[in-house]
């Protein structure tokens, strides 16, 4: 007697999903391991069974703990760097209506305490691990400084800002997003996040009245 589709169903392993989505899975299952237990803590077996994977399996795909945090930067934080590149490309002809876009998107991003979730794992372990902190500046940070660099310019040909050093209005310009990002998710504090375009206005009030330009 055949059985039914149901029982069929039922008894199918959960994890025996299609190969190619196997990845993604074990790195959400790296992610919340390493959120957990720390990274340090963390082990590749553990990493493998929360994913539904044996040990030996999870190995075709990540040789390291290095290399599963070094592909969720760039599953997780790399998008939003190729975001960053895709909207200062399309905003050279209005630079300062295109930061002020990336500012809004990056603040309304940033309220998703998962987003952080990298990054904080990064910030923890960089000591101990310099060539993670390097490969995260490498392929996050200096691609969308990079792009911030080249709209700032922009706006500064078109007479839209004063001349100034453009690494320190780069600065000025993450400097507070970074800072409410570590003050809500990492120190618990009282967010203004949860109002991502009023935290704008102002920011770019501050930043903008400083930057006008002058006779």
């Amino acid at each position: 007697m055949s059985r039914s589709p149901v029982a069929n169903a039922t008894n199918t392993p959960r994890w025996r999903r299609r190969a190619e989505a196997r990845p993604e899975e074990i790195l959400d299952a790296a992610l919340e391991e390493f959120t957990s237990r720390g990274f340090d803590a963390a082990r590749m077996e553990d990493i493998a069974k929360r994913a539904g994977l044996s040990k030996a399996a999870i190995y075709l795909y990540f040789p390291s703990k290095v290399a599963l945090l070094e592909a969720l930067i760039e599953a997780k934080v790399g998008p939003l760097a190729a975001n960053v590149q895709q909207i200062a490309a399309a905003g050279a002809a209005d630079p300062k209506t295109a930061l002020r876009m990336l500012a809004t998107a990056a603040a309304f991003r940033l309220n998703d305490p998962n987003l952080f979730s990298v990054p904080r794992l990064v910030i923890g372990i960089s000591g101990r691990f310099p060539e993670i902190a390097k490969y995260y500046r490498e392929h996050v940070v200096e691609k969308a400084r990079g792009a911030l660099e080249t709209l700032i310019e922009a706006a500064m040909a078109k007479g839209q800002i004063r001349r100034a050093d453009t690494s320190a209005v780069v600065r000025a310009f993450i400097g507070p997003l970074f800072f409410e990002a570590m003050w809500t998710h990492v120190l618990g504090g009282e967010t203004a996040l949860n109002e991502p375009q009023n935290l704008i206005e102002q920011q770019f009030d501050v930043l903008l009245s400083g930057l006008e330009p002058r006779a």
